[in-house]
């Protein structure tokens, strides 16, 4: 059962930390590094309270149901519409930025080479290269999965350690706490992990007291994981500054500025070869996952085979609009995981409080457990999700 419970805890761990944790140094550099834990431990907190309502809209339900059915049975048909527009514009947000993320680096590498591309010519190369092993199906994605991940986890407890002696207290204590709202949504989308949760339901045999364990224990991981990134970076890389943190913020190539700017201030090969091989896999691993996510969701949607043409039907419209929009604004990195934010907190915060309502004091349907807090507790996260959104849109509009 131990090994069961630790499974449990790295299959959310998985979900959670991604391409979103290369953003949140520069999503949030504007805060500094004191405030941008004080708001990724709010966005955790958020986070997990929805996670344990999706756990209990799970219990309601029949074994192997998913978030959209779980909307239709509490909210009825316009609900599971909803769900599904959330869902779709979630996960191609998502893709559209690690499709970015991941032709801005390939791009960088391919420069250092010498080698001459044209940006939409790398972001083709790079959606068709990973996309060829979503198009292979689940095991092809596991075996990739599984060893990438494990580099990942070694790589960047080695970056960590390596880079803690550099760390100066000084860039540490800059920012600002009046930009606490900054980032929210990118903050928030990296503790994405809630869509597993009925999958857990069904690995645990409904067991409570296990599944609210590996829930708090796999969401604590990543936020760990977080701040000492934030601490890493932030301690490193200033925030002000044409090379700064801030100054990425408002660049069409992140990723490839902040790997740079690492190399160039640490001046050690080996630290910058490990930024390389973080990077590139932290892009990989997301885009992967998330696109097998998509894939699998809209074979369901239209109730088709993923085998010969079908399959590659499906798998062209889950990667063409992603990387239609990359084409078409190549620096969307941060910007899409902003907006991934905002259908995330619809998704995985509104929605299911919502269905908690519904469920529970119109259609009387709750049964075991329920988390704790009652009407005031659910009131509160549906002003705070809809005071995030009113921020996040109206940043997106200033900018």
């Amino acid at each position: 059962m131990i090994a069961r419970m630790i499974g449990g805890v790295l299959l959310i761990v998985g979900s959670a930390i991604g391409g979103g944790i290369l953003a949140l140094p520069i999503a949030t550099s504007e805060l500094g590094f004191v405030s941008s834990s004080l708001l990724l431990f709010f966005c955790w907190i958020i986070m997990t309270i929805s996670a344990f309502l999706i756990l209990e809209i799970t219990l309601w339900m029949p074994k192997n149901t998913n978030i959209i059915s779980m909307a239709k049975a509490t909210l009825g048909p316009l609900g599971q519409i909803s769900g599904w527009i959330i869902y779709l514009l979630l996960l191609y947000s998502l893709l559209a930025a690690y499709i970015a993320g991941g032709s801005d680096f390939f791009q960088n590498l391919f420069t250092l080479a010498h080698i001459h591309a044209p940006e939409w010519v790398v972001a083709s190369l790079f959606t068709l290269v990973l996309g060829y092993i979503v198009y292979l199906g689940i095991h092809a994605v596991d075996y990739a999965n599984r060893g990438l991940m494990t580099v990942k986890f070694i790589t960047f407890f080695l970056l960590i350690g390596l880079i803690c002696s550099h760390i100066s207290l000084d860039k540490l204590a800059t920012g600002h706490f009046t930009f606490i709202t900054n980032g929210v949504t990118v903050a928030l989308t990296s503790f994405g992990y809630a869509t597993i949760i009925p999958s857990l339901r069904n690995y645990f045999h409904d067991d409570v007291k296990k599944l609210r364990t590996v829930i708090l224990i796999g969401s604590l991981i990543p936020l760990v994981c977080y701040i000492l990134w934030d601490m890493a970076v932030m301690g490193v890389i200033p925030g002000d500054g044409s090379d700064g943190l801030i100054s990425m913020l408002h660049s069409g190539r992140s990723t490839s500025d902040f790997v740079n700017k690492l190399s160039l201030l640490l001046n050690q090969e080996t630290i910058t070869s490990l930024a390389h091989i973080f990077t590139s896999i932290c892009l990989l691993t997301s885009f992967i996952g998330v696109a097998l996510c998509l894939v699998d969701f809209l074979a369901d949607g239209f109730q088709v085979e993923k085998s010969g043409k079908m399959n590659f039907i499906v798998c062209c419209a889950a990667l063409i609009p992603p990387l239609l929009i990359v084409m078409f604004d190549p620096g969307i990195f941060i910007a899409a995981l902003a907006y991934a934010g905002i259908y995330c907190i619809l998704l995985l915060v509104v929605l299911p409080t919502l269905m908690v309502w519904r469920g529970r004091y119109h259609k009387n349907i709750a049964t075991g457990y329920r988390v704790f807090g009652g009407k005031p507790m659910l009131a509160a996260l549906l002003i705070l999700s809809v005071l995030m959104i009113i921020q996040s849109l109206m940043g997106s509009l200033i900018k």
